[in-house]
């Protein structure tokens, strides 16, 4: 630029231009950061999985067995299916991400209707945990059991009643599944 003033302006222009671009540079990197942060957050929020179901939602006490062979439960009315995780027809949950979930099951009968109310959580046909009340003195039995489990994106959950059991509800819903992500691990 000293020797030839014509090229000073020309190299005033490159020192703006180069500066202009690593401002660019930083500022597309910055946004970048920003739109992956979004994107994971967006994830989480999609990814969320909850449902909590009961055997049915009818005026009148029915009876839900007993069957000749253990017998997944199809838990017929959905509170809630976030995810859509939860499917009627089969009564099973594909937990849909892996992670950390919770699982609870109450059974509920009446000594007037049944003899025996006794269920398992599964998990890929895994006993997890065995629910069991004999008809005692009482004219009524339940048994509840929650438990958190590592689940992997995938495996099935489901609720079997056990041979020669029955359960009864109503639209008082004493019989429920549920369960929740309660934090992803991957």
């Amino acid at each position: 630029c000293a020797a030839d003033q014509s090229s000073c302006g020309c190299c005033l222009m490159q020192r703006q231009i180069s500066r202009m671009e690593r401002l660019f540079n930083k500022s597309v990197n910055l946004l970048k950061d920003e739109l992956m942060s979004s994107k994971l957050i967006l994830n989480n929020v999609r990814s969320r999985s909850a449902f909590s179901v009961a055997l049915n939602n009818n005026s009148a006490v029915t009876s839900y067995g007993p069957f000749s062979s253990d017998s997944i439960i199809k838990y017929k009315h959905i509170f809630i299916n976030l995810g859509d995780g939860y499917n009627a027809e089969t009564g099973i949950f594909t937990v849909p991400r892996s992670g950390v979930y919770s699982l609870s099951v109450t059974i509920y009968g009446t000594a007037r209707l049944i003899l025996n109310n006794c269920a398992t959580l599964q998990v890929n046909n895994q006993n997890v945990a065995e629910l069991t009340e004999k008809n005692g003195q009482d004219l009524e039995d339940s048994n509840t059991a929650v438990v958190a489990v590592q689940l992997k994106a995938g495996d099935r959950v489901s609720v079997k009643l056990l041979q020669g059991c029955s359960i009864n509800d109503d639209f008082n819903h004493y019989n429920t599944f549920t369960g929740f992500l309660l934090y992803a691990s991957d």
